[in-house]
């Protein structure tokens, strides 16, 4: 079953006690996991973008996930390794959604829109439209192009940069992800817009070597495409 259709499924169960992802004390848990992710909430309380943090918390959840059935117990655990992998990515989603829900978070959405890449289109443009909002460093954004080139989206990728991009304000590199969207969507024109956009960016040396770097990949490009 693909895992947003798993997810629904969870969703409409009778509400319980437990939350997937969420610590539960039982007799099996080890001190050493129980401590740890209680530091690791700590962390992302105070900073729910720390990536370290959360890679390390999610961690915990997938390997509890993994090795325990929706009820906590051994006994009810997946039993192939298709299913341990969904149960740990939907352990993870549960875990991104509840740290989503601080309104300073952006990387959980980003690792929520990483999961509902495959099944959930509109959703994952959402999730990644509000971390990129959410993140006035260009961060976000730039994360946020990358899943959606790798997901095979460069158009879309665009459409989300172009309205979000702050080239006097954000992350250099956001432009990378911006004219390798371009390239890949057959767009060498627009690729060097965003290469031109960089001269905006107030520290010009520390630029320098990267609008170098991907003129030359948009003069390469341009060799390749009929027309241009």
């Amino acid at each position: 079953m693909a895992l947003l259709p798993r997810l629904r499924q969870l969703m409409r169960r009778p509400v319980s006690a437990s939350r997937v992802g969420a610590r539960r004390p039982t007799t099996t848990a080890r001190r050493g996991d129980t401590l740890h992710e209680d530091a690791l909430r700590s962390m992302l309380s105070d900073d729910p973008n720390n990536v370290r943090a959360f890679a390390a918390l999610a961690e915990i959840v997938r390997r509890r996930a993994a090795d325990a059935g929706p009820d906590g117990d051994p006994l009810t655990a997946p039993h192939d390794d298709a299913e341990r992998q969904r149960a740990a990515d939907l352990a993870v989603w549960a875990l991104g959604e509840e740290l989503a829900g601080n309104p300073r978070a952006w990387y959980p959405l980003i690792e929520v829109a990483r999961l509902s890449a495959r099944d959930d289109h509109e959703g994952t443009l959402r999730r990644l439209t509000t971390a990129a909002e959410r993140d006035p460093s260009g961060t976000a954004l730039r994360e946020a192009l990358a899943l959606l080139r790798e997901a095979g989206q460069p158009v879309d990728a665009l459409g989300l940069g172009v309205g979000h991009w702050r080239p006097r304000e954000h992350d250099p590199e956001v432009a990378r992800e911006l004219v390798l969207a371009a390239i890949e969507a057959d767009r060498p024109l627009e690729a060097k817009q965003y290469v031109a956009n960089l001269e905006l960016y107030p520290d010009q040396r520390a630029v320098a070597a990267l609008r170098d770097e991907l003129t030359h990949v948009v003069a390469e490009a341009q060799q390749t495409i009929p027309g241009t």
